[in-house]
C-alpha cells in the first residue's frame, strides 16, 4: 500500500497537514492558528474562546435544517516522545509517518493519531460537500493529554449542540460511554547535596525498551513500570548495603506508563562487586517476570565519575517510597457488567532530579470518585511520610453512562446496519473530556469512538487504516440519521 492508496482521502489529507504542524500539549499555539485559519477561509463560522479551543460551524443540508445540532470533538494537542537515539524537535519537526502493512506508523516517534485523527475526520467532514446533515459544531480542544485544560476551561455557550461525538477512542467497533475520573499527585523532595564519604564507587543502572503505554487503557496489561523496576532493584540494595542516591530520572508524560530510566548510586568500593552480580540476578529475574508483555527490555549498568549525592535520610526515604507506592490496578469494577474493566488505578509517571530537589509524579483514575480520593489520600500518605512535600491538582470528573441515550441507540442501529455486526458498548478506564462536558453541559447527550489505535503516548504508536474507513461510514450515517429537534 502507498500513502496514495490510503482511503478516505480527505481524512488521510487532513492528517499529513496536521502532521506538518507542532502541537506539544501546552503549545499549540501554531495547530490553533491554523485552525482558525482554515475556518475562516472556507467561510465557515470560526471562533476561538480565551482557553485557546477552536469551533468551527457548519450549517445544515438542505432538508436538514431542523435536525438536532450534533458536535464533533476531537483535542489538537499530541503527546510527544521518541526513541532514545532519535533526534526530533516536537516544536519544529515534522511527524513523518510510513506505512507497515495495513498500519500507519511514525519514524521513531510518537503518530499524533491521538488525537490527530479525530481532528482529521472533523476537517474532511468540514471539508465535504457530498454529506447530509444537520447543523454541524466542530469542537478542537487544546492540552488533552496533561490537564485537560480545554476542556476545563472551556467559556459557558461555546458549544451549542444537543449531540456531541468525542472522536478520541481508540478501537473501531467499541463505542465508549463513560470514563474514569482522574488527578495527579506530584511529590517533590527537597535537600542540598553532599559530597560522598571516602572509598565510595559511582554506579549507573538503565533500562530501556520498556512496552510503556496509556496509563489508562494499558494500565491492566500488566506491563514493565521502569520506574518501579529501578526503585525494587535500589530497595533490595538498600537493604543489604549503604547506597546513597546522586540521581534518578525516568518518564516523561504524567500519563504514560515509563519505558526508560536510570540511576546513579554511590556505593562502598569494597561491595562495587556485589552489587553488580545482583543487578545481574535482578534483571534475569525481572525478564522472566515480564517475558510476554516486555520482550525488548534493555538493562545495563557501568560506572561513572563522582558527584555529589543526596543526604542519606533523603536519600533512603525517596528509595523506601518509590518501593511502596501503588503502582498498577487497584480494584475492578464491582457491577457484574463492567466486571471486565479497571475501576480504580495508579501509575507511577515520572520522576526527575535537578540540583537540589527531586520530583515524582503520578497519576490516579477511578470511575468511583471517592475511591479516587482513597488512592490519592494513599500515594499523598506515602509521600508525606518519606519527607516530601505533596500537591494534587483538581483533576476532572468521571462521565456515568446515560442508560437512555438516544445518541448511543443511533449509533449502535446504524453500525449494525452497515456493517451487520453488533458493536461493543462499554466504558473506559481512561479519562474522556465527556466527563468534563457533562459536568459543565449536563443536557448533552454523548458517546465515544474512533478508529483503532494501539501503542498510543509511545513511539511505537501505529493507526489500523482500514478502520479509519469505516468509521468515516458510520459517522456519515450517523449524521444522517440524526432525529429532528424537538
Amino acid at each position: 500500500m502507498n500513502k496514495s492508496d490510503l482511503k478516505p482521502i480527505g481524512v488521510f489529507e487532513q492528517f499529513a497537514h496536521i502532521n506538518n504542524i507542532p502541537r506539544p500539549s501546552k503549545r499549540e499555539e501554531k495547530m490553533i492558528e491554523y485552525l482558525k485559519n482554515w475556518g475562516e477561509s472556507r467561510d465557515l463560522e470560526t471562533k476561538v474562546d480565551a482557553t485557546g479551543n477552536v469551533i468551527i460551524k457548519k450549517s445544515a443540508t438542505p432538508g436538514y435544517e431542523n435536525r438536532k445540532t450534533v458536535i464533533l470533538q476531537s483535542h489538537m494537542d499530541m503527546v510527544c516522545d521518541k526513541l532514545v537515539d532519535v533526534e526530533f524537535d516536537f516544536d519544529k519537526d515534522p511527524i513523518k509517518t510510513y506505512i507497515d502493512g495495513d498500519w500507519l506508523k511514525a519514524e521513531g516517534t510518537t503518530l499524533g493519531a491521538d488525537d490527530g485523527i479525530g481532528v482529521a475526520i472533523e476537517l474532511a467532514v468540514l471539508d465535504a460537500d457530498d454529506i447530509e446533515h444537520g447543523p454541524i459544531e466542530c469542537v478542537f480542544t487544546r492540552d488533552e493529554e496533561t490537564q485537560l485544560t480545554g476542556a476545563s476551561g472551556m467559556q459557558a455557550g461555546f458549544m451549542n449542540g444537543d449531540m456531541l461525538i468525542n472522536l478520541d477512542s481508540e478501537d473501531e467497533g467499541q463505542f465508549f460511554v463513560s470514563c474514569a475520573g482522574g488527578r495527579s499527585t506530584t511529590a517533590t523532595f527537597e535537600f542540598t547535596k553532599e559530597n560522598a564519604p571516602d572509598n565510595y564507587f559511582f554506579i549507573q543502572g538503565s533500562i530501556k525498551g520498556l512496552t510503556g503505554g496509556h496509563s489508562g487503557d494499558d494500565i491492566d496489561k500488566k506491563r514493565a513500570n521502569a520506574i518501579k523496576i529501578l526503585g525494587r532493584f535500589l530497595y533490595n540494595e538498600l537493604e543489604k548495603y549503604d547506597i546513597r542516591l546522586a540521581e534518578f530520572n525516568s518518564g516523561k508524560m504524567h500519563n504514560a506508563i515509563p519505558r526508560d530510566g536510570k540511576f546513579i548510586i554511590a556505593i562502598p568500593s569494597d561491595v562495587k562487586e556485589e552489587v553488580r552480580v545482583d543487578w545481574n540476578i535482578f534483571t534475569s529475574d525481572v525478564e522472566d517476570e515480564f517475558h510476554v508483555s516486555d520482550t525488548e527490555m534493555i538493562f545495563n549498568m557501568e560506572s561513572v565519575e563522582a558527584q555529589k549525592i543526596l543526604p542519606k535520610i533523603i536519600s533512603d526515604n525517596i528509595i523506601r517510597a518509590l518501593q511502596g507506592v501503588d503502582n498498577g490496578v487497584f480494584a475492578m469494577c464491582q457491577d457484574e457488567a463492567l466486571s471486565y474493566m479497571v475501576e480504580t488505578s495508579s501509575n507511577v509517571a515520572s520522576v526527575v532530579t535537578e540540583n537540589s530537589k527531586m520530583t515524582v509524579v503520578s497519576s490516579q483514575r477511578s470511575n468511583v470518585m471517592s475511591n479516587l480520593d482513597n488512592q490519592c489520600n494513599t500515594l499523598k500518605a506515602i509521600f508525606e511520610l518519606a519527607g516530601a512535600k505533596v500537591v494534587q491538582n483538581d483533576g476532572y470528573p468521571a462521565w456515568k453512562m446515560n442508560p437512555n441515550s438516544e445518541l448511543t441507540k443511533i449509533a449502535v442501529d446504524t453500525y449494525k446496519n452497515l456493517f451487520g455486526n453488533e458493536p461493543i458498548v462499554k466504558g473506559i478506564h481512561a479519562g474522556l473530556e465527556c466527563g468534563l462536558f457533562s459536568e459543565r453541559y449536563p443536557h448533552l447527550d454523548m458517546v465515544s469512538f474512533g478508529p483503532t489505535l494501539r501503542y498510543v503516548h509511545t513511539p511505537e504508536e501505529r493507526l489500523y487504516i482500514p478502520s479509519v474507513q469505516k468509521v468515516w461510514n458510520h459517522l456519515i450515517e450517523i449524521l444522517k440519521s440524526i432525529p429532528l429537534s424537538k
